[in-house]
């Protein structure tokens, strides 16, 4: 039996012992109760309360904006629905960056208020010393590398990161230094596959690809990407499981329609 059926509660322990017996993890981003509790009950291993939710939830341009605060309601709103997965959430721009303290501060704050299972942060080695003190209060760390959103105004792009020798070596020495340094887990978003093989074959950490292939340990896409819920995004990496766009704008045209045509509410929707 594969351990993704055998367990009631996945850990990050759960999410390890996947990636040694060769068993791929699905991970999922989710932002408030109703979803994260469809995503729950399907039966994902690992739910991203994302910082995403900056341009999913809130309509901004970058992942820069949203609040610890923000993470914090959207986190909690998450775990009340979650029997199961694994949850881990995003820490936010300017809450963990050059100050370690801080860092520790923001994810005390998020484990406290919300109740998730763990935190994310982007960066390799310059958050070396962040990572290391938030895993001394015992809160878990998932690290994430190549593409990271939140430094969008550094790269100036969102194009595939890593395809220069210098960028590709820095990516695998600071892959190397999160799995020695503590990382339960790490995602790479949209780097060469052949890379990200590469990477998850050297550590021991689960890696988690987004637009990085399949010869890594599992997948992440933005819920409502790959639902079809967003249209305005279409990158290489997106498979669409759905179109809700459509689904959920015809049925609020129909709702108008009955409405004037003076068909809803019917006598059996009546008091």
């Amino acid at each position: 039996m594969s351990v993704h059926t055998n367990i009631k509660r996945v850990t990050t322990h759960t999410i390890q012992e996947m990636k040694m017996k060769g068993e791929k993890i699905s991970m999922l981003t989710a932002y408030d109760f109703s979803m994260a509790k469809i995503v729950d009950e399907a039966g994902v291993d690992v739910i991203l309360v994302g910082d995403s939710a900056s341009n999913v939830m809130a309509g901004h341009e970058t992942t820069l904006p949203i609040t610890l605060d923000q993470m914090i309601y959207h986190a909690s709103s998450v775990v009340r629905a979650v029997k199961r997965s694994l949850v881990v959430v995003d820490l936010p721009f300017g809450s963990y960056q050059g100050n370690s303290k801080e860092a520790l501060s923001s994810a005390i704050r998020i484990m406290k208020e919300s109740g998730a299972h763990a935190v994310k942060l982007e960066g390799g080695a310059e958050v070396k010393e962040s990572i290391e003190r938030i895993l001394s209060a015992g809160i878990p760390v998932m690290g994430h590398l190549g593409l990271t959103p939140q430094s969008i105004y550094k790269f100036g792009t969102y194009t595939v990161r890593a395809k220069e020798e210098a960028e590709a070596a820095k990516l695998i020495h600071d892959g190397k230094l999160l799995d020695d340094t503590g990382c339960f887990a790490i995602v790479l978003e949209k780097i060469p596959a052949h890379l990200a093989q590469k990477v998850a074959t050297a550590i021991d950490a689960p890696v988690i690809g987004i637009g990085a292939g399949n010869g890594v340990d599992g997948q992440v896409l933005v819920l409502h990407d790959m639902l079809g819920i967003n249209k305005d995004f279409s990158p290489r990496f997106l498979r669409r499981y759905a179109d809700l766009h459509t689904v959920m704008s015809d049925a609020v045209k129909n709702y108008i329609k009955d409405i004037k045509e003076v068909d809803f509410p019917n006598d059996k929707e009546s008091y």
